[in-house]
Order: structure tokens, then sequence, then C-alpha cells
């Protein structure tokens, strides 16, 4: 399997369109905007039909087959979409994924969507079996010290013009939420004249996004404020936002505090490990409030939690995103408001 970045995949697209795609990463808007590219490929040569299966622990791997064997009422060729989050198919789903492999038929697409894939999940058999029969775009964050030329990037692409400090002020203000970015630039798509973003253009801008930001969120469940972060949570439902962009701010800020408390257990120094997973410097004292209230067992939890709402907002789940949201920023401010055995008895449902 040829491993592709998202910006050489319209390329390879424009060249031939292999019969699957893994596309792997934790970058929601990448990950997005490289199956929407490979779909609009794939209906390009003829795939008008698409069946979307979600792989959870529920799932009947044998639909998969049934799906690639089964012939279409309504088109030739379709796209056969698997949304498989932990990249873990199990033995089942391995050995699906494999027989799927040996022999894809032409007038069939598999689209495999995952989380980022570790080493081990790169060795399975299932994943060389892939391997040997399409193509993996692999999607890494942009860090920090990437994120202004990829702001750039995008501006281009939108045939806008901005100087470096209307650049450096987008960057700092989104803080690594390249769905915010991507709005914004679309916002001065349409006030931008003559296509250039002047600072003070940007600025104005900036100042009139949402009242209640996902980040001024974030940074009140850290800060251990759980009544000012409650009221923002409901001022951003009450705007509109999608529960989704409210979850993938917060779930960033829980994998980072994971990741520090790990690299703090083992004796680094705080400063390195928050640098090292990206925490901006202003935000770091942020991070250390909630790491001394919150304990590595309860941070794992609200990852478990985070994941669970996930689910939720894809209708995978039989929840309400917006009353697991209040229960996520509760316990991530401190506010203990589900008994642990509570909490994974809630997740099973």
């Amino acid at each position: 399997m040829a491993k592709l970045r998202p910006e050489q995949l319209s390329q390879a697209l424009s060249k031939q369109l292999a019969p699957i795609y893994l596309v792997s990463g934790d970058e929601p808007l990448l990950i997005q905007e490289a199956c929407d590219a490979i779909r609009q490929a794939a209906r390009s040569t003829g795939f008008s039909e698409r069946e979307l299966y979600h792989a959870d622990n529920s799932f009947e791997w044998g639909q998969l087959l049934a799906a690639a064997n089964s012939l279409s009422l309504f088109a030739e060729k379709k796209i056969i979409e698997l949304r498989m989050p932990n990249g873990k198919p199990g033995d089942k789903g391995g050995k699906a994924l494999i027989e799927y492999a040996q022999s894809p038929a032409s007038d069939n697409l598999l689209l495999v969507v995952t989380d980022k894939l570790d080493g081990a999940t790169q060795k399975s058999k299932w994943f060389k079996a892939l391997d040997e029969a399409g193509i993996h775009v692999q999607v890494w964050p942009i860090t920090p010290a990437q994120l202004p030329r990829w702001i750039g990037t995008r501006l281009q692409q939108a045939g806008l013009r901005a100087d470096s400090s209307a650049i450096d002020l987008l960057a700092s203000r989104i803080e690594g939420n390249l769905l915010a970015a991507a709005q914004e630039v679309e916002k001065l798509k349409l006030l931008a004249h003559d296509k250039v973003v002047s600072y003070e253009l940007m600025a104005s801008v900036v100042a009139d996004s949402a009242r209640y930001d996902v980040f001024g969120l974030a940074d009140k469940a850290l800060h251990g404020d759980a009544r000012a972060a409650v009221k923002t949570l409901h001022g951003l439902k009450t705007e509109g936002t999608e529960p989704i962009n409210i979850l993938w701010a917060l779930t960033r800020d829980i994998r980072s505090l994971v990741q520090i408390s790990l690299a703090v257990s083992q004796g680094k120094h705080f400063d390195w490990a928050a640098k090292q997973a990206g925490v901006w410097d202003k935000r770091q004292p942020l991070v250390k409030a909630a790491l001394q209230r919150l304990k590595p067992a309860q941070l794992q939890q609200l990852l478990r939690k985070a994941n669970g709402i996930d689910k939720a907002v894809k209708g995978m789940r039989n929840a309400e995103p917006w009353d697991e949201l209040l229960d996520l920023i509760l316990n991530l401010a401190g506010v203990h408001s589900l008994h642990p055995n509570n909490d994974r008895l809630a997740l099973k449902m």
C-alpha cells in the first residue's frame, strides 16, 4: 500500500483509482477532506452508490463481505465505507478484511476510516493484506510550528493573500483546531476586499467570532471553574455549535493531559512534556493546575467518556451528546458528577 500524505492524494487520484483506501489519523478536518476527495474521484468514474458501516463491538463482519458480493439495484459501482474508530477489528474483522483484500471486486471501492494506527497495528495481518491491495492516507497532526504555514496555504487556496502578522494572529486564536481555521477562512472570503487580508481585518474577524467560544470552554474546565464552563456550554448550544466541535477541543486537551501525566510520572520535566504534547506556553499553567487536580485514573476515565460521546454523536450509542458533554466538562473541572461504576455502565448503553 502506497503511503500518501493528504496533500499528495489529489494528484494520485487524478492518475488512477485504487480498489481500497485506508485513511487514518487524529485530525478531523484532514480526515474528512481526504475522504471527500476519494468519494468525489470515485463518483466521477461511476461509483454512484455508497454504503456506510460502523465497526463497533456489535458489528457483524459478514455484512462487509455480503455488501461486496451483492449486486446493486441502483448502480453498477458502489463505495463501501467502513468507519473503524479504534483501528482494532478483532479476529473476525481481521479475517473479513483479509478475505476482502485478497480479491477486491472491480465494481466496489472500499474506504476504511480509522483513528491513528500504532506500530503494532500496522504489523497486523489485516493491515498487511490491505497494504498489498490499496493506498494508505496517513494524516499527521499539524504542530504549532507548522500551523502558520498551513493557514497561509489554506488562504492561498481560497484566493486570499495575508501578511505574516495576520496569519500569526489566527494561528494563536485557533490553537490547532483546523476546522475552526477553515471556518474563519471561509468567513474571510466574504469580507476581504481585493482578496487581501490585513492584520486589522483578521483582528476584527477574530473579535467577531462566537461569543461563547469552544476554547474558552476548555480553558474554564481546565481551570476548574465548573460554573463558568457550564454557562459557556449552554451558550454554545444556544448558538448552534455542533457537539463534535466541542468534543474535539475537550478530547485534545484530555489526551494532552494523559500524555503529560505519563511523561511526568516517568521523571520528565513538566515544561518538556507539555512542549512535546503541543501545549502552547500560555496554556501551560492551566494544564499544570488540571494535572494537580486530576489523577491518572480519572484522566483515563475522561478519555473513555469522550470516546463514548463520539459514538453518541455518530449515532452508535443511544445517548444525548449534550448531556454527556455536560458531564464530561463537570468531571474535567473537578466536579465528580458520576461514580466510576455508574459511568462505565452508562458507556455500555
